[in-house]
């Protein structure tokens, strides 16, 4: 990344090449499944069921798995052009002008960032704490009588979440060998639930083999909101394929590590919550999708009561503890993801300068990393209601449709511009991608809410940008203080 020259004012800014190049192909695999699995499928199976009914779901995650490719594809090819630290707040930066509009839409997507970043965080930590409950029942109670709206969960979310940041508070090579450790919990988890669903499955039907009797069909034109609810859901699941953008600058040969890494997990995943879910669903039976928003809030563990149903009680409880390890992994490689964005911003002189800081001995950004932290634990004494809705439609206005039409504007503003991965089938990935964030966004019910706190944070992540290039004389003063 070239620092602007307009000045922090900070007197000792760190600089990109201050972070070591060190994760290579395997672990930038490791580090983008956890983000993508942790508990997100095993908490939102019984969500996009319910959205979509027990004989549609499965097409809300083939569809996720396609809108997550073609988005691929296209940071795939913005992250081996720009391998720096800050993923997509660098790729909006170098899109719409390092020094003119870029400047404002990535301290847009930063300012979102530090309400969705933090959201998303808490929302693994919460997920994780509500499978403790399912193990420990008297986490659900509330431990303070005069405060009934804080259960015993919300606590052990925000002391996941401090665990979390004091683990990541340490050089990257320790924290890639951990991450390993954390990765092989995840896959053993969707081994775990694939094959609770298949024998509790053969146990219903009453046969050797594994059946889908009448569990998938055709979704006509009339469930198509449905449709577009349950894939807001399966998109959120997918999400993380990028994460190893955020570490570009930690990555090493990124021009070719980066492309594989996005594709690779994508594919991989892909097929691991395809398999979870034909797997589950002779476990459920055919399920209207009124009947399954009925009881949906009650079987949040439902992948836990599956595996209860095929091995017996402990095995119930075995898989809501490895569900907890994978849910732990992805808080790990979440934060240490999006501590990367702020710091990225801060050394740009676009953002807070303070968070530009790097540690001497561990060469992290650590205090963009304890900021990001401490607000996802405040964040984890929130409701999980709605979360992901909001930050769905968030990241797809402020970040990946911006990103989607950058890349397009890009290659026919700047077709010099060495490209060291190159999408096949270009401008197909984009378009395509942006076909089915804005399905999602417009045919779900009952848009508007999001919306308009998206539209907020917008605003108000303006009028901040506004008064800061106004002070600084940074776009769109710079021409007014003769700069």
């Amino acid at each position: 990344m070239t620092p602007s020259p307009i000045p922090a004012t900070d007197p000792g800014p760190a600089t990109a090449s201050s972070l070591a190049r060190r994760i290579g192909l395997p672990s930038a695999v490791a580090l983008n499944m956890m983000d993508m699995i942790g508990v997100g499928p095993f908490l939102t199976l019984p969500l996009v069921i319910a959205a979509a009914g027990s004989r549609f779901a499965v097409w809300a995650w083939v569809l996720g798995a396609a809108i997550a490719l073609c988005d691929g594809l296209v940071c795939a090819e913005l992250g081996a052009a720009f391998p720096e630290a800050g993923g997509s707040y660098t790729f909006l930066r170098q899109i719409y002008g390092a020094h003119g509009a870029g400047r404002w839409i990535s301290f847009l997507y930063v300012w979102q960032l530090s309400f969705s970043a933090p959201l998303s965080i808490a929302s693994g930590c919460i997920g994780l704490a509500t499978f403790l409950a399912y193990i420990w029942k008297p986490l659900q109670a509330p431990p303070v009588v005069w405060l009934p709206a804080l259960h015993g969960t919300n606590l052990v979310a925000a002391a996941a979440c401090l665990l979390v940041t004091a683990l990541l508070y340490r050089n990257l090579s320790s924290i890639t060998r951990l991450a390993w450790l954390l990765f092989g919990g995840v896959l053993i988890t969707l081994a775990a639930v694939i094959a609770s669903g298949i024998v509790t499955g053969n146990a219903i039907a009453g046969t050797g083999s594994w059946q889908l009797p009448n569990l998938i069909g055709w979704p006509a034109m009339s469930l198509l909101p449905a449709l577009a609810q349950a894939t807001l859901f399966t998109c959120y699941d997918f999400w993380g394929y990028y994460n190893i953008c955020f570490l570009g600058a930690e990555v090493r040969r990124p021009e070719k590590t980066i492309p594989r890494a996005i594709l690779i997990s994508i594919l991989v995943v892909a097929a691991f919550y395809i398999a979870m879910n034909l797997a589950v669903l002779p476990a459920i039976g055919p399920v209207s999708t009124q009947a399954a928003a009925a009881i949906a809030p009650s079987r949040l563990a439902l992948v836990a009561d599956i595996a209860q149903s095929a091995f017996g009680h402990h095995a119930g409880q075995l898989l809501a503890t490895l569900i907890l390890w994978s849910a732990f992994s992805s808080v790990f490689s979440l934060l240490l993801g999006y501590s990367r964005v702020p710091y990225a911003a801060a050394l740009d002189g676009n953002y807070f300068a303070r968070l530009a800081a790097i540690h001497p001995r561990h060469k992290i950004p650590h205090r963009s990393l304890v900021a990001l932290g401490m607000v996802a634990t405040v964040f984890c004494f929130f409701s999980l209601k709605e979360v992901i809705t909001l930050l769905v439609v968030i990241r797809i206005l402020l970040q990946f449709l911006l990103q989607q039409i950058g890349v397009m504007w890009l290659r026919w503003r700047q077709p010099e511009l060495k490209r060291p991965f190159r999408m096949p089938l270009f401008p197909l990935p984009p378009l395509l991608a942006i076909a089915g964030f804005l399905f999602v966004l417009a045919y779900r019910p009952n848009p508007l809410r999001e919306l308009g706190a998206a539209a907020a944070i917008a605003a108000s992540g303006t009028a901040i940008y506004l008064w800061r290039a106004q002070r600084r004389g940074a776009w769109p003063f710079r021409n007014r203080r003769g700069v």
